[in-house]
């Protein structure tokens, strides 16, 4: 018997969908602007090992308010200087918090998306009230900081809970970034409505990169051009790459430099479609037969 019954239907992209001017690679920056609730930290910090016992750890703190006080602000200036439009997946405490500052992203050309409140509320941890109380409280505080609401989230640690997706589209959201299981978008028919799923790829992401792994900014940039050098020489498919920085971790100068050299490099690319995930979501719905 199965356990986890189907929740919804999904209608793939079609075979022959290309992006815009008929490229074949999107590329999007995602910036995550993060805070965390009072007590809690960042899950990751500079120093490695866990204070035992659940001790509060003020070095993780101190590591993670990095993001909003200095590292967000040093990746926004980057990506700008290149003309490029971010996804910045934004907490609910941010916009509450630096409204202005999130107005401010929007005015700039970036796309606000919601992140959930907190990033140590992660939904399947939380209860459904709880989950609920997250894409609420989130919707309505970017709501009120940028005066439109978002149309895309994506969770703490790109996780749902079980019942998340379909409470976004009770909350009207157009799309959801918390899937890794497809290469391209794919539309989730719940009873409730529809909602698009733009699918992450997580190769490209700052925290794993350099907190799990170990590696250099340089061996950032040089994964990342590799990777797409090879991909350049297969077969022609459409796809979507991801770059993720997170403003604690490579918003700091001795490693932001490598997101500037990506953006530069890329931009110089005529065979990149440099966009958001809202774009990338309005480009698939309108492939779709009416």
């Amino acid at each position: 018997m199965d356990m986890h019954p189907k929740p919804f239907d999904a209608l793939r992209a079609p075979k022959d969908m290309v992006w815009p001017d008929e490229r074949r690679i999107a590329v999007v920056f995602n910036l995550a602007y993060e805070m965390w609730t009072p007590g809690a930290t960042s899950g990751v910090g500079p120093m490695g090992n866990v204070l035992a016992g659940n001790t509060f750890d003020p070095n993780a703190d101190s590591y993670g308010q990095y993001n909003a006080r200095a590292g967000i602000q040093r990746l926004l200036r980057i990506v700008e200087r290149h003309g490029i439009s971010a996804s910045v997946m934004t907490s609910g405490m941010v916009a509450r918090q630096d409204a202005e500052h999130v107005r401010q992203i929007v005015g700039a050309g970036h796309e606000i998306v919601a992140h959930g409140y907190a990033q140590n509320l992660v939904s399947p941890t939380l209860t459904a009230a709880q989950d609920q109380a997250s894409i609420t409280d989130t919707t309505d505080l970017i709501l009120r900081a940028t005066g439109k609401r978002p149309a895309g989230w994506i969770s703490p640690r790109v996780t749902s809970g079980t019942e998340t997706q379909r409470r976004l589209v009770q909350q009207g959201y157009r799309w959801h970034g918390d899937a890794l299981d497809d290469d391209l978008p794919y539309l989730q028919r719940f009873a409730e409505g529809d909602i698009v799923a733009v699918p992450m790829t997580i190769d490209f992401n700052d925290l794993p990169h350099a907190m799990r792994f170990g590696r250099t900014p340089r061996q950032f940039v040089d994964m990342f051009f590799e990777a797409l050098e090879a991909i350049e020489r297969q077969p022609a498919e459409t796809i979507i790459l991801d770059i993720f920085a997170h403003g604690h971790c490579y918003g700091r100068p001795a490693a932001a430099w490598a997101i500037d050299e990506i953006a530069r490099r890329c931009v110089e690319r005529d065979n990149l479609w440099l966009t958001t995930r809202t774009s990338i979501a309005d480009h698939f719905l309108a492939t779709l037969p009416a």
